[in-house]
């Protein structure tokens, strides 16, 4: 079993990590806060005292929540010159294209190897081990993270050898999840001013047009306009579209759409919603 560090200890920080524990690995785990840490201690892994004491491992994942976030921790902060020589990071969180490009680029001119594996799938699925993996960089650096890989993911998705392609994929899949929860509601909105049992309606949509754990997840939500606990934010959903719409925008394609959402988590955050779960956008729409 390999020696693997886990940086960032939210839920799904904390979902991976356990589960790498669990398989035998040697995990390290560091979080700026202490709690999630400790906990991960109690469950056999070891605490670094800093990023760098992590990025002792020849393997790093880190699960941080945004561009910031990741920037603060491993490119502003020198912490890369402390880096282990021929280390392998591999950025699991969502970030931008053009962060994905400048990771890349940093990590090269350190000695150290990068790959980019956003991640589909919520801490449940997480806590399951079987996320959808969406891997890109050298092919040998993803085999070397491939081991870890199998633990908590039920298929890695190889999707080109330059890091920002996975970035890029995961941005367009949130997109597309937001135009889906969108049309839902504006759908149960209807349904439920002609007489229709929201429940009952959104059930039908799932169960035959469109199976799967969207329409079937969120459906559920919007027909209970049920939005706690959130299991991703309306405030994360507004930064990953906003993240889609610059990746168009790099490649000179419209997406008519996501102006149009744009409007609506703008909207939804200024209405006070940010922390509720992204499927309370549909709100805005009149039911």
């Amino acid at each position: 079993m390999g020696e693997v560090a886990v940086v960032g200890l939210g839920g799904m920080g904390r979902a991976i990590a356990r589960n790498l524990v669990r398989a035998g690995h040697e995990v390290v785990v560091w979080n700026r806060s202490p709690g999630p840490a400790e906990e991960l201690v109690g469950d056999g892994a070891r605490r670094a005292g800093s990023v760098a004491e992590a990025l002792a491992c020849p393997v790093v994942l880190s699960v941080l929540s945004d561009d910031n976030a990741f920037a603060e921790t491993f490119l502003d902060s020198g912490v890369l010159d402390q880096a282990r020589p021929g280390a392998l990071h591999v950025n699991m969180a969502t970030v931008s294209v053009e962060l994905a490009r400048r990771a890349a680029e940093e990590h090269g001119a350190h000695g150290l190897g990068y790959v980019a594996a956003p991640v589909f799938g919520r801490v449940p699925v997480a806590e399951a081990g079987a996320l959808n993996i969406l891997a890109a960089g050298e092919p040998g650096l993803v085999d070397r993270a491939q081991p870890f890989f199998e633990v908590i993911g039920q298929r890695t998705w190889r999707l080109g050898e330059r890091p920002e392609q996975a970035n890029t994929a995961k941005v367009l899949g949130n997109y597309l999840i937001a135009c889906a929860i969108q049309s839902l509601g504006e759908a149960v909105s209807v349904a439920e001013a002609a007489g229709a049992d929201p429940g009952e309606f959104a059930e039908l949509l799932s169960s035959t047009l469109f199976p799967g754990p969207v329409y079937s997840g969120y459906g559920t939500m919007i027909a209970e306009r049920r939005y706690q606990p959130a299991g991703f934010t309306a405030a994360l959903g507004r930064k990953d579209l906003h993240l889609a719409l610059d990746a168009a925008a790099a490649q000179q394609v419209p997406l008519p759409f996501g102006e149009l959402l744009r409007g609506v988590f703008d909207q939804t955050i200024a209405d006070g919603h940010g922390a509720d779960d992204w499927a309370v956008i549909t709100e805005q729409q009149p039911r």
